[in-house]
């Protein structure tokens, strides 16, 4: 498989090339030349796979030769080591749950994905590897988990000052060893523009990658919880519509990838807070990137998602063919807060913010009697406890997983501005 940038002015390359590089030399995405529909036998019988199967039919296309199948299902099996379960909170609604993994938020699988695919290809090169990451919240954890203690890779990671929970900043403030935390004076889209900027410096010394979902094997493992829904879904005899709480829009854009791969879905929601580019895109058919606003679903604080030329590129850039299968809209922080209550009340479940933006977007679409809407909950309540606990009337248990890091002293080092970072990686 090979793989072309998205700014078309810059050669093709392996997916090994692809995933160390993170990004193309013209600052454009990577994209796969070809996408191969999966065998429609395998989807009517996906129930008679396992999760593992899945993931291995649905990614190997895009890994090629260049990992030996047993290392990829390998990878693939140490990356998997969690559930994924849909649960019903209307008669026609369910949470994707995704948050039962180490650092409790979706991103766990790509960046636990990514790391051992960065290791396999690292395995013999003595030149350590620095992954370069911008978080708006949940990243930054995910990243530093995955990759934490993985031989001959540094990670830095970059996040805006007072702009995540403080949960999600002793995640990846507190692990030492080869993972770095910067705090920025800036918002999201300043870490993210800073760290395409690294990418593209001839003067930074070190060999960078990304770790955002830019990178394609951060992005398209993604894909494989909608296959893993599906499963869970397809003897309901209904139609699935997906709605993706959207920061960044990598985590839709691989259910869009896994739609082209065969996965039955009728509709894709891309649900947003205030930041609101793409639903403004798809009203006007002019994208107009703004500065990032600050809300209570901070790791959708995007207000310039890099994904979205992504999801353009899979349906040809056609924005008519767009809008059959996507829509996008954004809500207000009041009625996020009014969501997680009527959630709350009808049914007992407690969402985090991002969740219940997503329910948001499935009740704006306004589902038919023969649909299944899904929701996705991206991160366990925990991570926005002051949010949740102020909104319901609830005390959120403290998982396992959150009391390993919540005692532990942060350790970061802030900067303001590009110049401060080329400093810290040359340092």
């Amino acid at each position: 498989m090979k793989y072309y940038s998205l700014n078309h002015k810059s050669p093709k390359v392996s997916f090994k090339s692809a995933v160390v590089n993170g990004l193309a030399p013209d600052r454009g995405l990577y994209f796969p030349e070809s996408i191969t529909p999966i065998a429609s036998d395998f989807i009517k019988n996906i129930a008679n796979y396992s999760n593992e199967e899945i993931a291995y039919e649905a990614i190997k296309q895009f890994v090629g030769d260049e990992i030996p199948t047993e290392v990829l299902k390998n990878i693939i099996d140490e990356t998997l080591t969690f559930d994924f379960p849909i649960v019903n909170v209307e008669e026609n609604i369910g949470a994707l749950e995704l948050f039962h993994g180490p650092t409790m938020a979706f991103k766990d699988v790509g960046a636990r994905f990514m790391a051992r695919c960065l290791a396999y290809f690292n395995k013999n090169n003595e030149d350590k590897v620095t992954v370069l990451v911008a978080t708006s919240g949940d990243t930054g954890g995910a990243v530093a988990s995955g990759f934490l203690g993985v031989k001959g890779v540094e990670v830095v990671i970059l996040y805006p000052s007072g702009k995540v929970s403080d949960i999600q900043e002793k995640q990846l403030t507190t692990l030492g060893q080869n993972i770095k935390a910067l705090e920025v004076d800036g918002v999201f889209d300043d870490c993210q523009e800073m760290v395409k900027t690294a990418f593209l410096d001839t003067e930074i010394s070190k060999t960078l990658t990304s770790a955002n979902s830019i990178n394609i094997a951060r992005w398209l493992p993604q894909m494989f919880y909608f296959f893993f829904a599906y499963k869970q879904l397809h003897k309901k005899h209904k139609d699935i519509v997906f709605s993706v709480p959207s920061g960044n829009f990598g985590n839709i854009c691989a259910g869009i990838m896994a739609q082209k791969l065969g996965l039955p879905v009728k509709h894709f929601v891309a649900s947003t807070n205030i930041n609101d580019t793409v639903p403004n895109f798809l009203a006007t058919e002019k994208y107009d990137p703004k500065p990032s606003k600050a809300t209570i679903s901070n790791a959708m604080d995007v207000g310039n998602p890099s994904n979205f030329i992504r999801i353009q590129e899979l349906f040809g850039n056609n924005t008519e063919k767009l809008k059959q299968a996507f829509a996008s809209y954004s809500f207000t922080d009041e009625a996020t807060k009014k969501a997680m209550k009527e959630i709350y009340k009808t049914s007992g479940y407690v969402t985090d913010p991002h969740g219940a933006v997503g329910y948001l977007g499935l009740k704006k679409y306004n589902l038919a009697d023969t649909d299944f809407g899904v929701f996705l909950e991206t991160a366990h309540p925990v991570k926005f406890l002051d949010i949740v606990e102020e909104t319901l009337p609830v005390t959120v248990e403290i998982p396992e997983q959150i009391k390993s890091v919540i005692d532990k002293v942060k350790v970061a080092t802030k900067v303001s501005n590009y110049t401060e970072l080329k400093a810290f990686l040359n340092s």
